[in-house]
């Protein structure tokens, strides 16, 4: 079942902070029709971190977007994010759902493991994410996981996220075999106009919200 805050499937843009034109960045991404922004940054600079999520979660709320804070709950509170992603060392759903309060997105990562994703939906996670699916810049040694978990996953009834190396032209074989939403990071934020890149990917998606030029 849907979380009623998750959005129809389409581009899930995650940043690759710290940058100076974060914002600007964002905004592009959003232009374009990203349907999920994702704030992710692993430095320590806890000022600068929450004055961006911030910043973000309110751009967010103007494009109609769903805002996600990634691995860090404390930070999602401070901010009021309604929505974080988990990996592995993040924490449990229970903990963070009891931080962040009931109606909260909790997205998870569940690499090539398809009985971790059958744990944590049965531990309350509202979307299960799977990757690499193919070799990706932003995490080069990271697990590859096959396009047939997202089709074995279809009976966990939660929405799927595909993430790792994902191209337009390679992200088809993703989306039929049930990817809900493509998460992206370098083939966004890596390219010299945001706005065009993330139009290529949301035109994947017929039912997504319409991207502004």
């Amino acid at each position: 079942m849907r979380h009623p805050l998750l959005p129809p499937p389409g581009l899930y843009a995650i940043t690759d902070g710290p940058r100076e034109d974060l914002l600007a960045a964002a905004a592009a991404a959003l232009r374009g029709g990203a349907v999920l922004l994702q704030y992710r940054d692993k430095t320590t600079d806890a000022p600068r971190r929450l004055q961006e999520t911030h910043a973000l979660k309110r751009l967010c709320a103007e494009a109609g977007a769903l805002f996600v804070v990634n691995d860090d709950v404390d930070l999602a509170l401070a901010c009021g994010a309604r929505a974080v992603h988990l990996g592995a060392d993040d924490g449990d759903i229970a903990a963070a759902r009891r931080r962040l309060g009931a109606d909260a997105v909790i997205g998870v990562s569940c690499y090539d493991d398809l009985d971790r994703a059958r744990r944590l939906a049965d531990a309350g996670a509202d979307y299960l994410a799977f990757g690499a699916f193919y070799p990706s810049l932003t995490k080069p040694l990271a697990r590859r996981a096959d396009p047939e978990l997202l089709r074995a996953s279809a009976a966990l009834g939660l929405p799927r996220v595909a993430i790792g190396g994902i191209r337009p032209d390679n992200a088809a074989p993703l989306i039929e075999a049930g990817a809900d939403y493509l998460a992206v990071v370098s083939e966004v934020f890596g390219q010299a106009d945001i706005s065009a890149a993330a139009r290529h990917f949301a035109a994947l998606f017929p039912a997504s919200r319409n991207p502004s030029a």
